[in-house]
C-alpha cells in the first residue's frame, strides 16, 4: 500500500489544470446563507389545505366571525367547550392550537381583534386544515364578551401562575371556557379579573411555564377526560369494575 502511494503520479504536471478539469459534481459549491424572510414562509406544504395566495402573490386572511355570530353559535351547543386566546400573536402557535381544538371537539375559539394573530395561509398549513373546521371568532372587546359568556351560563377558567389550584383540581365537566394568555406575558389584568376560577399547570423543573400551544393541549384534553367519564361512566374501566365488584359483594351478603 505504501509503495503504491509512493509510486503514484498525478495525471498532469500542473495541479491547477488538474483541479480545474474536474467535473462540476466534484467541486464544492459555495455556501449561501438563507436570507431572513417572513416566518410565514417556513410552514411546509401539505395536502390538507388549499392555497390562500391571491393572484398578486400576496397572502390573504380568512375573515373571522364576529361577536353576534358567536352567541348564536353557542346557543345551539348542548355542553359548550370554549377556548379564549388572550392576544396570541405567533401564527405557528395559533395553527397548533387550532389543530388541537379540532381533535378535542372545541365548540368555539375566541380571540380579540387587536394584537392577535388571524387565520392566514401559514395558520392553515400548521393546523393541517383544522382552521377550516374550528369556529374562530374575533371580537372587539374581550372583557365584554366574557361577561356575555357568563350570562349564557358558561363558567370561565383562566390559567395563571398566580393561581392556588392545579388544573386537575378544577371541575371542567359543565359549560366551560378556558382562557390562555399570550406568549411570555400571559393573561392581561382585566382578562384575569373576569375569570371565575384560576388554575395552573404543575411545573416540577426549572422552567416557569410551557409553550402556549402545549399548555392549551393539556388543558383541553383534561376537560375531554373529565367529560368522557361524566357523560359515560362505563368508559372509565376502573370505575366500572369497582362498581360491579361492589354489587357482587353486596349480593353475596344479601
Amino acid at each position: 500500500m505504501l509503495q503504491a502511494i509512493k509510486c503514484w503520479q498525478p495525471p498532469c504536471e500542473d495541479w491547477f489544470t488538474f483541479f480545474t478539469n474536474l467535473p462540476n459534481s466534484f467541486l464544492v459549491k459555495p455556501f449561501h446563507k438563507k436570507p431572513h424572510g417572513r416566518r410565514d414562509d417556513e410552514a411546509r406544504e401539505n395536502r390538507h389545505v388549499r392555497s390562500l395566495t391571491s393572484s398578486g402573490g400576496e397572502h390573504t386572511e380568512i375573515p373571522a366571525r364576529n361577536e353576534d355570530d358567536l352567541m348564536e353559535h353557542l346557543a345551539t351547543a348542548k355542553n359548550p367547550l370554549v377556548l379564549i386566546l388572550d392576544c396570541i400573536q405567533d401564527v405557528h402557535n395559533l395553527g397548533a392550537i387550532l389543530r388541537t381544538c379540532d381533535g378535542a371537539g372545541v365548540t368555539a375559539v375566541i380571540a380579540p381583534k387587536d394584537k392577535s394573530a388571524s387565520i392566514t395561509e401559514t395558520v392553515r398549513r400548521v393546523s393541517t386544515g383544522a382552521a377550516d373546521w374550528v369556529p374562530f371568532f374575533q371580537i372587539t372587546n374581550l372583557a365584554r364578551c366574557m361577561e356575555k359568556l357568563k350570562e349564557a351560563g358558561i363558567w370561565i377558567v383562566g390559567t395563571s401562575d398566580r393561581a392556588t389550584k392545579s388544573l386537575y383540581q378544577i371541575d371542567l365537566k359543565g359549560p366551560i371556557a378556558l382562557v390562555l394568555g399570550a406568549e411570555g406575558k400571559g393573561m392581561r389584568r382585566l382578562t384575569e379579573e373576569n375569570c371565575d376560577f384560576l388554575c395552573k399547570l404543575p411545573m416540577a423543573g426549572k422552567v416557569d411555564c410551557l409553550n402556549v400551544s402545549v399548555a392549551t393541549g393539556i388543558c383541553l384534553y383534561e376537560a375531554v377526560r373529565q367529560r368522557m367519564s361524566w357523560t359515560n361512566p362505563c368508559s372509565s374501566y376502573p370505575t366500572f369494575t369497582s362498581a360491579m365488584a361492589g354489587v357482587y359483594w353486596w349480593t353475596l351478603a344479601w
